[in-house]
Formats: structure tokens, C-alpha cells, sequence
């Protein structure tokens, strides 16, 4: 009963309906454009391999230590901007966000971005790493 006066509703009055739906996308768009460029796997792993980027791990230290990326940086979340200087030298390279499962990342990358650095954040973080069956080291 309850699809049957919505669809009533969205084909009687169309324009509001479109509306609605252009800025639900529009919404979508802006949040997942927060925080810079999202990146794969892949392409982490090309970029790092190149020397164009360093790995940040935003997850706390004792996460951080069970297993991590190779060669990542560990800058818990709350601390990272406090700490910003320590990243001054990596200025050059493209700061790759990672947390656990992708959704701190973007914040961090955002506030990194607004201080001048060129931050991305590792889609999915180091759950989808895990799930392409990428190494990690204690």
C-alpha cells in the first residue's frame, strides 16, 4: 500500500520528485568526493612503488601493530593534525589515507588537504587490502 501512494505521489507531482532526486545525487557526489581522490589497491601500490606517495595508517596503535601496510606511517586519527610538521618532508608525495575499513579516511584526508598537502584515501582501507590478499607486516 505504502509503494502504491508513493509511486501516486512521485507521478503526480514529477518536478519535486526530480528535484529530490538530483540533489539526493548531487548529495552522494559531495560526500564521496570529500577528502580527495579515492584509490584502489592498485593503484596505491603503483603510486607507492613509484615513490610518489607515502602510506599514512590512521588507526590506533595497537591496531596499527597487529598487521599494516608496508612501509606505512602510523598517525592515529585524533593525532594527526597535531603532528602535521612530522609530515612536512612528504610534502612532494601524495599523503595515502588508510584506516580500517575507509570511513575516517576521508575526513583525515580533507583537514590534510586544507593544510596543503595532496592527501588521497585507500578505498575500503585495510579491509579491502586484506580482501585482495595483500600483505601486511607486524
Amino acid at each position: 500500500m505504502m509503494v502504491d501512494h508513493l509511486i501516486a505521489f512521485a507521478t503526480n507531482h514529477y518536478l519535486i520528485s526530480g528535484a529530490f532526486v538530483i540533489l539526493l545525487a548531487l548529495l552522494i557526489a559531495t560526500e564521496l568526493n570529500k577528502g580527495g581522490k579515492s584509490l584502489s589497491t592498485g593503484e596505491l601500490t603503483a603510486l607507492v612503488n613509484r615513490d610518489e606517495a607515502v602510506v599514512i595508517d590512521v588507526r590506533p596503535k595497537k591496531d596499527y601493530a597487529t598487521g599494516h601496510i608496508v612501509g606505512a606511517l602510523n598517525f592515529p586519527q585524533d593525532k594527526v593534525m597535531s603532528r602535521t610538521s612530522e609530515l612536512e618532508k612528504y610534502k612532494s608525495k601524495t599523503l595515502i589515507i588508510v584506516d580500517a575499513a575507509g570511513q575516517h579516511a576521508g575526513h583525515v584526508a580533507s583537514e590534510l588537504l586544507k593544510a596543503g598537502f595532496t592527501a588521497a584515501k585507500l578505498s575500503g582501507g585495510v579491509s579491502s587490502w586484506r580482501g585482495d590478499n595483500l600483505p601486511l607486516v607486524k
